[in-house]
């Protein structure tokens, strides 16, 4: 059998030996190009000029924080240990004094937090803090996703569908309750999340989820209450605080009809189950959750990313997580069509059309109100017999049959106004609009006017005086992304970080003069940086690259757009190494990038594998490859038709047609060897492959799947489009030798799918490499292991794609 397993010490002498010769070449080294402190994500305090980040330095993970004017950057933390322990989700006090974050990656299916580094004890998930002015970082409590009082003094985080407080001050005595021991601060009945503090943190909303209705809940620290704003039979969320604290906004979608109800009953004629319970246990079971949260973005189908609500007609649900169970759209994937779940009961068409049964309007065909409750009129005592309630008013509602508004799930007040993002199905962007407190609108004002990604919820802030919308986008310059800025009030966009860089996460800081931004460029790892409000190139705070990373090494790369059979464009980045000579002919690689809702870009990536992966491409070009980086169709960047792009992943795989149009593009390059063409890439990137492996070996002589999907769905059966769109439908034709990288805790591809890969390449003996890393994740954690990864990587394409030799058995 032509195979090798490589456990990750047993090859380390020979690697030695690889670095020493690219050493004599005074080649740079991989370890060289990822030896840059690189910043993951940024906060900003509300009222002080000071920004905190998590940097990753060669695996060891650190808060930093930085202050007006000079912005010099300090270290809060000190774990100096290269172990895979994750930190995130940091955030300031609004004066800026305390910073808390998580320590510790999310658990997976079983509730188990990753422990890469093997330690006997196990890991854990944690809040953190430390105080800006230095000192040691405190453990406050286990959890995650901490919500910080605006005085620094406390943090909110839920915990088994309840709200948990625990106490921000260390050293001081402290019962369980203020380290998030003993009872739930908020206990409610059903699944309490997003708990928000007022401004002046003396009143805190959350969302309390009762399946088929949810209900919007304000606790007031003094009082020890809990009210409930005008409550009813609907699905209340996204609550939002007024800057003066006495108004809250939320919004209001119908509450789930019978035809979606998902209730498991207890039996007799009060307490059956809910109709759609046969739906989904037709389907499976799995998918997602039914109620209030599988509604949310409207009736029928699905939100983005979740399956569809079982038994409701309509529009398609999106596919599912890459790599899970009924993944990636497959047949029989709860969500996966509008119709009527397999194993339900025959339902008739007269049934279904009857209005409410299974879809839900308000009175006059509408779905989705914004409504706002004046706090300060809350009941001081509760009335007899009714409970304790707020009033609240319809401020806007959308149109009946609207298609634009329905999928409202995130607000922020700004001002006079109430800002919100919305993906509107008809037109290539996404969109921030506004509508007035004050005298709303039938028809919201759209501010994000320009037309380019807006990408998550990280690339648009608002300013301090709620006056100005800070969003990242690439409108302009598609490949790339920068800042620009609108007025709330509306008006006509501009942009305000110039140069040649990337910019992404706008952070405003307090005085109005400043947005600290993560920067990105050709040659320049991430980095922290400010940019004038009124405009100008970003001024660099952090990092300091080291004297031996080898900027002089990078290329620029450059945008090349190759037509795919289908004569759709699709954009490429193209790196050149520095001595190619006139008339010579290289050896070749492609990256392909996974999501695969990515783009990849002609500079360091705001993503941290991908701005390896940037790394790692620029490596090979200095290594002497020609590498072409694709951005092929189903990712983010060029639009929602690219993005949505027909026949994608199980229904026909057609994004591969992008891939081989590249590798055909390179043969033909006079700079490029035809007969020397390898390919790599991670998660997606590794689905294609092994695509391109197997369908085109005559093409791609070899490759790199690292983390990659092989089979979509569960179905083998030969005639299924889901089996012929996977790489394994085409197993005799995979002829080309490949690397394989996966850890067996890997929460986004299943392990399963390299165990299942490598028993098809033993039996049609297919050469192959392996590295199993038990306890490690998606992208692994620990730094170290990257290294030997790609240096192992780098000599398996040595062998196999520069000097093209003949896999013979090991």
């Amino acid at each position: 059998m032509r195979h090798t397993t490589l456990p990750l010490r047993v090859l380390g002498p020979a690697f030695v030996v690889i670095a020493s010769t690219v050493g004599a070449q005074t080649k740079p080294t991989i370890a060289q190009f990822l030896s840059p402190a690189s910043p993951l994500e940024l906060a900003s305090a509300k009222k002080a000029d000071r920004v905190a980040w998590i940097a990753y330095e060669r695996g060891m993970r650190n808060v930093y924080t930085a202050a007006a004017p000079s912005f010099s950057p300090v270290r809060l933390t000190s774990w100096l240990r290269d172990d895979g322990t994750e930190l995130n989700d940091v955030s300031l006090s609004d004066d800026g004094s305390a910073a808390v974050f998580v320590r510790g990656s999310a658990p997976n299916r079983q509730g188990w937090v990753a422990n890469p580094s093997h330690e006997a004890q196990g890991m854990e998930r944690a809040i953190w803090a430390v105080r800006t002015s230095g000192g040691t970082p405190w453990r406050v409590a286990e959890g995650a996703a901490p919500a910080l009082s605006p005085d620094g003094r406390w943090v909110l985080f839920v915990r088994d569908g309840q709200i948990i407080r625990a106490r921000v001050s260390p050293g001081a005595p402290a019962s369980p309750s203020d380290t998030g021991g003993g009872a739930p601060f908020i206990k409610q009945w059903g699944r309490q999340s997003t708990p928000r503090w007022s401004p002046d943190g003396s009143k805190i909303a959350f969302v309390s989820d009762r399946d088929n209705h949810a209900l919007i809940g304000v606790y007031d620290v003094h009082s020890r209450r809990v009210d409930f704003l005008a409550p009813s039979v609907d699905c209340d969320g996204s609550p939002t605080w007024s800057p003066d604290g006495k108004q809250i906004a939320f919004t209001r979608r119908p509450g789930v009809p019978f035809g979606l109800q998902t209730q498991e009953g207890t039996g007799g004629i009060g307490n059956p189950s809910g109709p759609a319970v046969a739906a989904m246990a037709g389907r499976g079971g799995r998918g997602g959750a039914g109620g209030c949260a599988a509604t949310a973005f409207g009736r029928g189908g699905g939100a983005p990313g979740a399956p569809g609500a079982p038994g409701a007609p309509g529009a398609p649900g999106a596919p599912g997580a890459l790599g899970a169970p009924g993944a990636l759209g497959a047949p029989g994937a709860l969500g996966g069509r509008g119709e009527a779940g397999r194993g339900a009961a025959a339902d008739t068409t007269r049934a279904r059309r009857a209005p409410g049964l299974y879809t839900a309007t308000f009175r006059g065909g509408y779905t989705l109100s914004v409504m706002v409750a004046d706090v300060s009129g809350c009941p001081t005592a509760t009335p007899k017999g009714l409970g304790t309630d707020c009033a609240a008013r319809e401020l806007w509602h959308n149109a009946p049959n609207d298609r634009v508004f329905a999928g409202i799930n995130r607000l922020m007040w700004a001002g006079d106004r109430l800002v919100f993002p919305v993906s509107p199905p008809d037109d290539e962007w996404d969109r921030y609009y506004a509508i007035s407190v004050s005298s709303p609108a039938a028809t919201p004002t759209m501010l994000t006017t320009t037309n380019g990604l807006i990408e998550d919820a990280t690339s648009a802030a608002l300013s301090r005086d709620g006056k100005t919308l800070y969003y990242c986008t690439n409108a302009n310059d598609i490949e790339k992304r920068h800042i620009w800025a609108v007025p709330t009030s509306g008006g006509t966009p501009t942009q305000i970080s110039t140069g040649e860089g990337i910019e992404t996460s706008p952070q405003p800081l307090a005085s109005g003069k400043q947005v600290a931004v993560l920067y990105f460029g050709a040659a320049q790892p991430a980095s922290v940086g400010v940019v004038p409000v009124e405009g100008g190139r970003a001024r660099l705070i952090f990092p300091t690259l080291p004297k031996d990373f080898p900027v002089a090494e990078h290329v620029t790369p450059q945008i090349v757009v190759v037509k795919s059979p289908d004569s759709l464009d699709i954009h490429n980045q193209l790196f050149l190494p520095k001595d190619l000579k006139p008339g010579e002919r290289r050896p070749a690689m492609i990256f392909v990038h996974g999501g695969p809702v990515r783009q990849m870009l002609p500079g360091y990536h705001y993503m941290q594998f991908y701005h390896w992966a940037y790394a790692v491409n620029q490596w090979l070009a200095s290594q002497g490859y020609v590498v072409l980086s694709v951005n092929y169709r189903s990712g983010i960047g060029y639009g929602r038709s690219f993005r949505n792009a027909a026949n994608t992943n199980a229904r026909g795989n057609s994004e591969y047609q992008d891939v081989l149009a590249a590798g055909r593009y390179l043969q033909t390059r006079a700079d490029v060897d035809p007969a020397r063409i390898g390919i790599w890439g991670l998660s997606y990137g590794g689905l294609l492959t092994s695509q391109a492996l197997a369908r085109n070996s005559d093409l791609f002589v070899a490759g790199a799947d690292l983390a990659g999907v092989h089979l979509y769905g569960n179905s083998l059966d030969s005639t299924a489009l889901s089996y012929q769109s996977s790489a394994i439908s085409q197993i005799d034709k995979w002829k080309s030798p490949v690397f394989l990288v996966h850890g067996d805790d890997d929460r986004n591809v299943d392990f399963a799918q390299t165990v299942g890969l490598v028993q098809l390449l033993r039996a049609h003996n297919v050469y192959y490499e392996l590295v199993v890393i038990p306890d490690d994740v998606h992208e692994s954690l620990i730094h170290s292991r990257w290294i030997d990864t790609f240096d192992r990587m780098g000599d398996f394409l040595k062998r196999f794609v520069w000097r093209k030799e003949v896999a013979s058995a090991q």
